[in-house]
C-alpha cells in the first residue's frame, strides 16, 4: 500500500515538473527526455523496492533542483551552450546517484 501511494505521489510530481518544464518552451528536448528518463528509473527503483523512501527522497529533490536550474537559465528565453553543458553534467550527476542508490544492496 505504502509504495503504491509513494509511487503515485512520484508520478503526480514528474507531472506537474513536466507541465511546467513544457510551457516554458526548452529549446534542447534532449534535457526533457533524459529528465523523464530519471523519472522512470526512480520510479522503477520504487516498484522494484530498491530505493528506500529516503533515497527516492533525495534523488527526487535532486531532480527538482535539476528543473529550478533549468527554469532559471530559460527565464531569458534561450539556452547557451554553457547553461546546456552545466545541466548536461547535472543530469550525469544525478544518473550516477540513481544508479548507485538502486544498485547498494540496501531495501525497504
Amino acid at each position: 500500500m505504502k509504495r503504491r501511494i509513494v509511487t503515485t505521489l512520484l508520478c503526480g510530481m514528474s507531472t506537474i515538473l513536466f507541465a511546467g518544464a513544457c510551457l516554458a518552451g526548452t529549446n534542447d528536448p534532449r534535457i526533457q527526455r533524459r529528465e523523464q528518463n530519471q523519472e522512470r528509473r526512480i520510479d522503477q527503483g520504487v516498484e522494484s523496492g530498491a530505493l528506500t523512501p529516503k533515497e527516492t527522497g533525495r534523488l527526487e529533490a535532486e531532480q527538482a533542483k535539476i528543473k529550478q536550474d533549468e527554469e532559471r537559465m530559460k527565464a531569458d528565453g534561450n539556452l547557451t551552450r554553457k547553461e546546456r553543458a552545466k545541466l548536461t553534467r547535472e543530469q550525469n550527476r544525478a544518473s550516477r546517484d540513481v544508479y548507485r542508490q538502486k544498485h547498494n544492496r540496501r531495501r525497504q
